[in-house]
């Protein structure tokens, strides 16, 4: 399955105990895809998957793949080769399309077991696999050319991209061209650029704040407008570093809600934004028309 177009690692509705949203869960994926945005990414690091459990994750796709069309691309990635089989066996159960599986965390791994690894989750998965490089929450961002020998596997479909390192990606897309292995930019601060670079699309935390702005960048660049894509993805740079860097969940809930989006509450133990950085949020927030 080669993904193209914009796709949101949706944030997981939780109420104020911490239980899990069904309603504001598929609410969600409809209202983000009816607003322009092409795939659904479940159980992502912005959907707090980590702090979930295995039946929960089950159920969040389950919902997700019910609520829409679009296709559903799951998170299922764990620190161990085992764990990561299962989740992938259960996102497909649920109705997933493919299975996102980001680098095994917590213990450091050199690129050779990294190699030897996925090409496992590939052999057994039951669903397409994209490699996810997040360096920013694993301290391990997958080279080039790794991604280049993994691309041929015939159940490899595509990588999401989150180190924000334009160079990196655009070795990615030259070193993968020969091959049917999609490049999904993962920071959209640098979504237009990497777009530029050859990617073939995205999947952003921002689309669950902005799912119609973020979707213009893809569409301006498909249609030729490049300079238009990058005039746009610069309007939208303050509001993504807030609800990735600065804020991180809390904040990227916070500022949904102030656009009346079923984010419901953070999972503990992360806590809410306060009364200045709400603010600041409403404001980033206010030009926005979608």
């Amino acid at each position: 399955m080669h993904m193209s177009g914009t796709g949101v690692p949706l944030a997981t509705p939780f109420d104020d105990d911490g239980a899990l949203r069904g309603d504001a869960l598929a609410e969600l994926a409809t209202t983000l895809t009816d607003r322009g945005v092409d795939f659904l990414v479940p159980c992502g690091s912005n959907s707090e998957a980590a702090k979930m459990g295995r039946d929960e994750r089950a159920r969040a796709i389950e919902i997700v793949a019910d609520a829409t069309d679009a296709p559903v691309v799951a998170g299922t990635g764990h620190p161990g080769l085992a764990e990561t089989l299962r989740a992938t066996e259960d996102a497909a159960a649920a109705g997933a399309d493919a299975a996102l599986v980001v680098t095994p965390f917590y213990h450091r791994h050199d690129e050779a077991t990294l190699r030897r690894y996925y090409r496992r989750v590939a052999d057994e998965s039951p669903l397409p696999v994209y490699l996810y490089s997040v360096p920013k929450y694993t301290d391990v961002a997958l080279a080039p050319r790794t991604v280049e020998s993994l691309a041929t596997h015939p159940n490899v479909a595509g990588i999401k991209d989150s180190s924000g390192d334009l160079g990196a990606l655009q070795r990615i897309v030259d070193y993968t061209a020969d091959t049917d292995f999609a490049v999904l930019v993962g920071s959209g601060s640098v979504y237009a650029p990497g777009l530029d670079a050859g990617a073939d699309g995205g999947v952003l935390a921002l689309a669950n704040v902005a799912p119609g702005p973020a979707s213009d960048i893809y569409r301006r660049h498909r249609d030729g407008d490049d300079e238009g894509a990058r005039a746009l993805n610069r309007r939208l740079v303050d509001l993504n570093h807030a609800v990735t860097a600065e804020h991180g969940i809390p904040g990227l809930k916070a500022a949904m809600r102030e656009r009346g989006l079923p984010a419901g509450q953070p999972r503990d133990p992360h806590g809410t934004v306060d009364d200045g950085a709400r603010a600041e949020l409403r404001s980033l927030v206010e030009p926005l028309s979608d």
